[in-house]
């Protein structure tokens, strides 16, 4: 089975490392969490930019009845967009039928460092077993590169825990991980250890708060992104990144 490597943060890795091989991108607070939200609640795709300048540039090419404009700088919305980057907002009422163009501080770039991979999928704890179950079909042909996102350059407890969780349910004994999937792996199991669904997501409402992304939520009053983004399994979709088009879609995944 070809190997699975966890990247702590999109820096950490060569943009080539990752070519031809399948690319899983966590963002838990709260791009990707976020992607699955709108995917989830009706948005025909995600357009995904890396500049505020780009994303306004692309929404006017979808146009404002095909398209919902969304983002956020510093946690915060930003001036003349349609939607922040809480993923609350993004209800059926305002996105369903529609294009999501969004900019982000970290995620978007973490997905931008993936383009040369031959399959990237979104992952966050929302769609945790979705997500492990399409990599495990993958695994046996593609090796696997899961990219945290990070804040700003810094390593963050919640995408390391979903990593670990994803690597926890690939393990196998011919499956070979390198140190940063063993890191994650442990912290994984360390904190599902005897507890059940409702106390796991409490315990991760609990890790988040605590962390750097967690706490620069609490500052700007969006603790409530937390919560929702600790709720295990509330989809189970895997949406799939085309660079090419530069769109993420539902049932994009290759075959």
């Amino acid at each position: 089975m070809p190997p699975i490597h966890v990247h702590f943060l999109p820096e950490l890795v060569p943009a080539e490392a990752v070519a031809g091989s399948c690319c899983v991108v966590i963002d838990v607070l709260r791009a990707t969490t976020t992607i699955l939200e709108a995917l989830a609640a009706g948005a025909v795709s995600v357009a995904p930019c890396l500049t505020i300048e780009d994303a306004r540039a692309r929404h006017a090419e979808f146009g404002p009845d095909a398209a919902v404009l969304g983002g956020e700088r510093g946690g915060r919305p930003i001036t003349g967009f349609d939607l922040g980057n809480s993923p609350a907002e993004y209800t059926a009422a305002r996105v369903s039928g529609r294009t999501v163009v969004l900019t982000t501080t970290n995620g978007t770039k973490a997905l931008a460092h993936c383009r040369s991979a031959s399959e990237i999928l979104v992952a966050a704890f929302v769609n945790l077993s979705a997500v492990t179950e399409r990599l495990r079909k993958v695994a046996p042909s593609l090796a696997v590169n899961i990219i945290c996102a990070g804040t700003d350059g810094m390593i963050t407890r919640e995408d390391v825990l979903v990593a670990g969780a994803i690597v926890a349910g690939l393990n196998s004994a011919d499956t070979l991980l390198d140190d940063q999937a063993l890191l994650a792996r442990d912290a994984w199991l360390a904190l599902v250890a005897d507890r059940s669904v409702v106390e796991l997501e409490v315990r991760l409402t609990e890790a988040m708060r605590a962390s750097r992304g967690g706490r620069n939520l609490i500052e700007i009053g969006m603790a409530s992104d937390i919560e929702l983004a600790a709720r295990v399994d509330r989809h189970a979709i895997v949406p799939a990144y085309d660079a090419k088009r530069g769109l993420i879609e539902l049932g994009a995944t290759r075959a």
